[in-house]
């Protein structure tokens, strides 16, 4: 459908109150498909502003021309401290590189506020999102995160570029 687009047509942007809806309705979308929009995302969703940008982290948004088409967002969640959360490409657009342009962007931008830790919690049912955050440096961990706010996670990943992922576990 979107084959003649290229990645370099894509504009990755910061939040701004006019995209708000974007965060709620591209992320709904995925967690609806595979999972269900559980407590800690919908306080997230309905208000990033306080929850996301209020206490220092950042929201950014894959732009193709007039359409918002992707989503991520940096929790910031204490001092050098940064979880990768909220990244969803609408599903008619995957495959330009949205997801990686995004994951590149809240990367340079923990890297930027000097950040020590990165990580991200997901599903190991969500293959190709899991291949791509290895090529970007996130490592497997072998136990799920302690104290994790989502029920769907059992996949706990570090950013750690340049080491070996660690030993594959059976997800719980």
């Amino acid at each position: 459908m979107h084959t003649t687009l290229m990645p370099s047509q894509i504009e990755i942007v910061p939040f701004e109150p006019s995209l708000r809806e974007y965060f709620y309705t591209l992320n709904a979308a995925w967690l609806q498909k595979h999972f269900v929009i559980e407590p800690i995302d919908e306080q997230v969703l309905r208000d990033p502003e306080h929850a996301v940008l209020a206490p220092g982290g950042a929201i950014f948004f894959a732009r193709l021309r007039d359409a918002v088409i992707g989503t991520c967002a940096l929790l910031h969640e204490a001092p050098g401290v940064y979880e990768l959360s909220k990244m969803g490409v609408d599903e008619s657009f995957r495959g330009l590189g949205a997801g990686r342009l995004l994951l590149h962007a809240a990367i340079a931008e923990f890297h930027q506020r000097c950040g020590h830790t990165l990580f991200l919690e997901s599903n190991s049912s969500l293959k190709t999102a899991l291949h791509m955050y290895e090529q970007a440096g996130f490592v497997l961990q072998p136990t799920v995160r302690a104290g994790s706010h989502y029920a769907r996670a059992d996949v706990y990943m570090v950013y750690a570029p340049g080491q070996d992922a660690a030993p594959a576990r059976q997800p719980q």
